[in-house]
């Protein structure tokens, strides 16, 4: 049987830079140290565990079933420093605590704004955003990386806690000068000849673009161009390039000063709504009830409306 006793962090943080650069050699100066050291590492760890944590092929080092157990261990324990690390930082800046928040891309252009609003109120708590597609996110809750996240429809495999911000509108964009601007029965053959440019797999507004164009078209195939950010699909539309259903909170301003405009089509806006989230089954810091408490108060003030 496993003794987990006698293991150490510098023992899960050799196993890790081996796996992650292929050779001791490597992973020694990785972590500025000796390769007799990270071997040694190496087989107390295959001790601990009663078996090899990896193994050596042609193709180069892969952990064994029992060296990813204690790479996923390593995964989440690295995850609880970093956010003590955070923690600390903020008590000894004068802080009472910190909060970090998770947010899917698209709430990045008010996450910002919900942030100063707090500081202004709570000037001793000390908040972090962290940016991502909604996989992202989704993990960094898994890994308990988060206080709080921002996103839309909670990941059902997770128990959370759940405030409705308000709504989060999605539309269909194009440039002004768009064949179909002012069309008032746009037809499904008409919109489905459209490229479409989108965001990567796992992101939130990719799903909800695939399963209206399905609903729509009733399953025909249409063309997607993929990007990396809203900001490119946004450049791209307005220079012709296709058009692209997207969050209508990331481009107020360029509909406002007319560089991009929406096409009117049946069913749209999608309406989904922005959720306040935090894990029911962790404990809860006082420093996230405060933002919690506040968030629950003011938060819908905070979420712009379309």
């Amino acid at each position: 049987m496993p003794d987990l006793r006698g293991l150490s962090l510098k023992q899960l943080r050799a196993l890790s830079a081996v796996v992650r650069t292929g050779s001791i050699t490597q992973a020694a100066q990785r972590l500025s140290v000796t390769p007799p050291a990270i071997t040694t590492h190496l087989k107390t760890l295959d001790s601990l565990v009663g078996g090899q944590v990896i193994d050596r092929t042609p193709d180069g080092v892969f952990p064994t079933p029992l060296g990813q157990a204690l790479l996923d261990a390593n995964e989440e324990i690295e995850t609880v420093i970093a956010r003590a690390t955070n923690r600390l930082n903020a008590l000894s800046s004068g802080a009472e605590g910190s909060v970090i928040v998770g947010v899917v891309s698209t709430g990045k252009y008010f996450a910002p704004s919900i942030v100063a609003a707090f500081g202004k109120a709570h000037r001793r708590i000390d908040v972090t955003l962290s940016i991502g597609n909604r996989e992202t996110i989704i993990a960094g809750l898994e890994r308990s990386e988060y206080d709080v996240a921002i996103m839309g429809r909670p990941p059902g495999h997770l128990a959370f806690n759940r405030f409705v911000l308000g709504d989060h509108p999605h539309i269909l964009i194009a440039p002004p000068d768009h064949r179909l601007v002012d069309d008032a029965d746009i037809l499904p053959e008409d919109l489905l000849n459209e490229t479409f440019l989108c965001r990567e797999a796992g992101s939130g507004t990719r799903l909800l673009m695939n399963r209206f164009l399905d609903r729509m078209g009733d399953g025909r195939p249409f063309r997607t161009v993929e990007m990396g950010t809203n900001e490119t699909i946004k450049q791209a539309v307005m220079a012709g390039l296709g058009v692209a259903i997207i969050s209508a909170h990331t481009c107020v301003a360029e509909l406002a000063e007319k560089r991009l405009a929406t096409l009117k089509v049946q069913g749209l806006p999608l309406v989904r709504q922005w959720s306040l989230l935090r894990r029911s089954d962790r404990p809860i810091a006082q420093a996230t009830k405060v933002f919690w408490g506040y968030m629950t108060e003011a938060g819908k003030s905070l979420i712009p409306k379309i």
